[in-house]
């Protein structure tokens, strides 16, 4: 039997991405991006999101695929958000079928009927992509907001930065860590994601998580949790500085809810630490796994 501190590396390696994995998400891509020029003019797209930066749980869901849209493309800067997008779910779904296509708050989605087997397995394939349509502002972007009926700024290059300086910073065990919580905040258990967007995570952790690492996942996964539950309430702005805060869709309804699955999360790792205290590591075991899904391993 394996000891739990094993479990967490072999869980760490689990949520990593491989090959197989990043050559269908690349695939995606180009499978999407054929569609979409048809129908616009786009000068470049690439895969961006927390996929970039090596922060994406799995299974593989709502990949984000950036789309620059092209100069004769402009015209629907003078409109309201919501016709773009409304435009790209019409393009998609010509293609994808009504079902499989969903118009977002500042994103399409697009499923592609990959099924999640009982141990959050899809044959490395991506579940579903978001395609995100962007006009170059300067050095940054403006992306449609339709829930504030605005355009956004943002910079996934910002972005990724950010994500590299905490990893690095945090003795490169960051990128694994966020990982690990996003996995949890999608459990099927707690029904809705507690914590919304995931990027909520993400950011949260840029804020929360500082070096130097302290050598064991049971610990720093303890010491964030209770911080979560602290702060979830807080208001959290995009690391870019652009677009509004990251937390706005956390009403005070969500907060609430956060908040007591955030407090049975630190019950919860209480009793798995205990466990390992005592010497029960067969029981610590189910128990992290119970808490974070069937990718914690129990051998």
């Amino acid at each position: 039997m394996i000891t739990v501190a094993e479990a967490f590396k072999k869980f760490k390696s689990r949520l990593e991405l491989n090959d197989k994995e990043q050559k269908n998400a690349s695939k995606r891509q180009q499978e999407v991006r054929g569609h979409m020029d048809a129908a616009y003019r786009i000068d470049k797209s690439y895969l961006t999101g927390s996929y970039a930066r090596w922060t994406k749980a799995k299974p593989l869901k709502d990949v984000d695929i950036f789309f620059v849209m092209g100069k004769d493309e402009e015209h629907y800067l003078d409109k309201h958000p919501d016709v773009i997008l409304t435009a790209v779910h019409k393009t998609l779904a010509n293609v994808y079928g009504d079902k499989a296509v969903r118009k977002q708050g500042r994103s399409v989605g697009v499923d592609f009927g990959v099924v999640v087997d009982s141990d959050d397995n899809t044959d490395y394939r991506v579940v579903s992509v978001d395609a995100v349509p962007a006009f170059v502002n300067g050095k940054n972007y403006l992306i449609p907001n339709r829930m504030t009926g605005e355009w956004m700024g943002t910079n996934p290059e910002i972005h990724a930065n950010k994500a590299v300086q905490a990893h690095q910073a945090y003795s490169n065990e960051w990128k694994g860590l966020v990982r690990m919580i996003k996995y949890w905040n999608q459990n099927p258990r707690h029904g809705e994601k507690p914590i919304k967007p995931s990027f909520l995570v993400e950011v949260m952790a840029m804020g929360c998580l500082h070096g130097p690492w302290g050598g064991s996942h049971e610990r720093e996964i303890q010491a964030f949790f209770a911080t979560l539950r602290d702060r979830i309430h807080e208001d959290w702005p995009d690391p870019a500085g652009l677009g509004s805060n990251v937390s706005d869709r956390m009403d005070a309804a969500m907060v609430a809810r956060a908040q007591g699955v955030l407090d049975q999360a630190n019950r919860d790792i209480a009793n798995a630490l205990n466990l390992t205290r005592t010497g029960k590591n067969g029981e610590a075991l189910k128990a992290w796994r119970a808490f974070f899904g069937p990718k914690f391993p129990l051998s």
